[in-house]
């Protein structure tokens, strides 16, 4: 079930997904992201690369109604234009001068989908409480930001859920680089 912060109008729950229960449908209208979760997450997962978790219906587990698959990453110097914008996002941080370093902890959302049956009540918000709520509350080694690299016709969604850019410009036509601050939710 859900931590008691993460609000949800609907009867569900998150289960970690392996390779003996992995989703057998699921449709969100991009074929690139029903294939992952649909083939290609059990590897991942095998692998260490990533973890998959599905959001599903209380009563009945094999209806997913969203999914996410979530890595390790880091913030760093790399990620900016230049050292001078690294600095500056390390300052907007709060980060005390000894607290300076080339990078910080954080989880990559690597996929997220949110089956078209659903679509509409929240679901996709839900999902990101929910991951927000897991590095707050749960948090097993140090993670201070989430990241994902939003397609572009999702960047609002990730923008309504507190999602920044990481720099003003971004090279990828397709995709554009976000974080989240956790302490965002700890302050």
């Amino acid at each position: 079930m859900f931590p008691k912060s993460v609000n949800s109008n609907y009867p569900l729950k998150f289960i970690r997904l392996d390779p003996t229960n992995g989703v057998k449908a699921f449709d969100c209208g991009d074929k690139d992201l029903n294939d992952f979760i649909l083939n290609r997450a059990p590897e991942f997962q095998k692998y260490l690369l990533s973890v998959s978790y599905a959001c599903v219906d209380v009563d009945d587990a094999s209806k997913v109604y969203a999914y996410c698959s979530l890595a390790n990453d880091k913030v760093a110097v790399g990620d900016f234009k230049d050292k001078t914008e690294f600095n500056r996002f390390r300052k907007k941080q709060g980060f005390p001068n000894e607290k300076r370093l080339k990078s910080y902890p954080a989880v990559k959302l690597c996929r997220m989908g949110v089956d078209e049956s659903a679509k509409g009540r929240q679901i996709g918000t839900t999902v990101l409480d929910y991951i927000k709520s897991m590095f707050v509350f749960e948090n097993k080694t140090g993670c201070r930001f989430l990241t994902v690299d939003a397609y572009l016709k999702a960047v609002p969604f990730y923008e309504k859920n507190g999602f920044r850019f990481m720099n003003i410009e971004d090279d990828d036509p397709h995709t554009r680089l976000m974080y989240f601050d956790l302490m965002d939710l700890v302050a």
